[in-house]
């Protein structure tokens, strides 16, 4: 059962990566080695129920691949900088080759032959984590060291764990995990090589978790069936073996189907897309859409705009009645309101590229603070400032950042027309390896009521009377670009309460 796992856990990966990694070396490798470790595991199973003298010699030749495909594997992980030349990879191509050749003769009968054949391996692996501790050692420190970092810190763990049954000689009554130990090491290198956005070890335990959370709730369902339709419980381990395997053969088997139907059927692109998927997609393609037109749009509106303020301009120089200039004031104003309204729909459309930079966000606060207080409008407003001077610095876009802070300040400004209270709060709090840093903006104002307040961050949803209703939701695009998040709290005649929360590493 435990060879069974990895023979399967292998063949998954192998299959996935020869889907999805064929144009990456590193990932064809691996994909490579994973069909070694298939076929060698693969026939031991099998074997294990026929008997076929022929599956020991195939498992032979899987066992022998392993290692020069490893030495390769590591030569690309460590970018062929490291201790496995090309000169020594082609050695154990050639050793390997020879020993291939003696499956095939007398000697594989040998009492020791198996044993000769697994020391081999194991002395490639052990010069692969030496090739690798070598190579990380000379990094730099960034990210790709701490993820190699991991790597080393898994391999003797997961070694550990598959040899820990050898104390049951010594009296221990603990079970054989070699398959599992090894499912799991070949699962996180997947991990590594494939999702180069995971930089925290709480991330690959995230994803650990997913497949964890899966495997159970598939057991608990596959019991319950079991149970209703046979009346006879199967065993829980047999439970847990289906269920991870399924689990694992998920995503590959749902590339294959794809990649099938996409060949019978090539209009329906969307039939393996799940609604939560499908939603995320529209709105991505929403997005692209627009920021595709608003260029477009606002370019057609801009020219006859510019032609009527012109017009308006000079008619009113012209004018000789107060009543025809007062009408062609009226015009003047409404052309820059539209253009106001343009060049907000384009800062709303067009995708962010921000320069971000770590920053004091107290100190943004301030600057802010400080062009808000020039306003005529804050007369009558008291701004209270309640900093948290032990805040880390964030990685923020400083103009942009000071704008979503002069947007929310500006609209709270605007709701206390008799005078009020502007309150700048900041905290911060640990979140394990991440920090999170809060900004509050309050203000004693009118209020939102309960049927507004869902709609604030909806484009032109607004409730001012020359409003255009894009300030709230490009604050809110810029704020989810940078990470975080933004929301809102209101009691209606009593005042808003806006909170930013964003991470930063502590």
């Amino acid at each position: 059962m435990d060879t069974f796992i990895l023979a399967a856990t292998s063949f998954t990966i192998s299959v996935s990566l020869m889907i999805t990694g064929r144009n990456d070396r590193l990932q064809s490798s691996f994909s490579r080695l994973c069909a070694a470790v298939f076929i060698s595991q693969g026939a031991i199973s099998i074997g294990n129920v026929f008997h076929f003298g022929f599956l020991q010699k195939i498992s032979y030749l899987g066992t022998l691949a392993i290692a020069p495909l490893a030495l390769g594997f590591f030569r690309y992980l460590t970018r062929t900088k490291s201790l496995i030349s090309l000169r020594m990879f082609i050695l154990f191509v050639l050793a390997s080759s020879c020993a291939a050749v003696c499956v095939f003769t007398s000697l594989s009968n040998g009492v020791y032959f198996n044993a000769v054949i697994t020391s081999y391996t194991f002395f490639a692996l052990v010069l692969c984590y030496a090739a690798l501790l070598w190579h990380t050692n000379k990094l730099p420190s960034g990210n790709e060291k701490k993820r190699l970092g991991y790597l080393l810190f898994v391999c003797p763990v997961a070694l550990v764990l598959a040899y820990m049954h050898l104390l049951n000689y010594w009296g221990f009554n603990l079970p054989v995990v070699k398959g599992i130990a090894s499912s799991g090491l070949l699962y996180f290198i997947l991990l590594i090589i494939a999702y180069p956005q995971l930089r925290e070890l709480h991330d690959f335990f995230a994803r650990w978790l997913i497949i964890f959370v899966n495997t159970v709730t598939g057991a608990v369902i596959f019991y319950f069936a079991t149970l209703f339709f046979n009346g006879t419980p199967p065993t829980i381990m047999g439970l847990l073996l289906a269920a991870f395997l399924i689990s694992l053969s998920f995503s590959p088997m749902k590339m294959i189907l794809r990649k099938i139907f996409s060949y019978f059927y090539p209009d329906s692109k969307d039939v393996f897309t799940s609604l939560y998927e499908f939603d995320e997609k529209l709105e991505r393609e929403k997005a692209l859409m627009l920021a595709e037109m608003a260029p477009v749009v606002a370019h057609e509106i801009r020219n006859p705009l510019g032609s009527i303020k012109g017009a308006a301009q000079y008619l009113k120089s012209e004018a000789s009645t107060q009543e025809q200039q007062e009408l062609l004031n009226v015009i003047v104003e409404g052309t820059d309101r539209l253009n106001n309204v343009v060049s907000q729909l384009i800062d709303y459309a067009r995708p962010y590229k921000l320069n971000l930079k770590f920053q004091n966000i107290n100190l943004l606060i301030k600057k802010a603070i400080s062009i808000i207080s020039a306003n005529k409008l804050v007369e009558k407003i008291a701004i209270v400032q309640t900093l948290d001077e032990k805040l880390p610095e964030v990685e923020v876009d400083e103009q942009q950042f000071i704008q979503v802070i002069l947007n929310i300040a500006l609209n709270a400004i605007e709701s206390m027309p008799q005078g009020g209270t502007l309150t700048f709060r900041t905290s911060g709090e640990a979140l394990e390896s991440e920090g999170m840093i809060t900004v509050t903006i309050q203000d004693t104002g009118i209020g939102i009521n309960n049927k507004e307040i869902k709609d604030i961050f909806k484009p032109f949803f607004t409730t001012k009377e020359r409003g255009t209703g894009l300030g709230l939701a490009i604050c809110q695009k810029i704020i989810k670009e940078h990470g975080g998040n933004i929301g809102v709290e209101s009691v209606s005649s009593q005042g808003t309460v806006f909170s930013i929360r964003l991470k930063t590493i502590e």
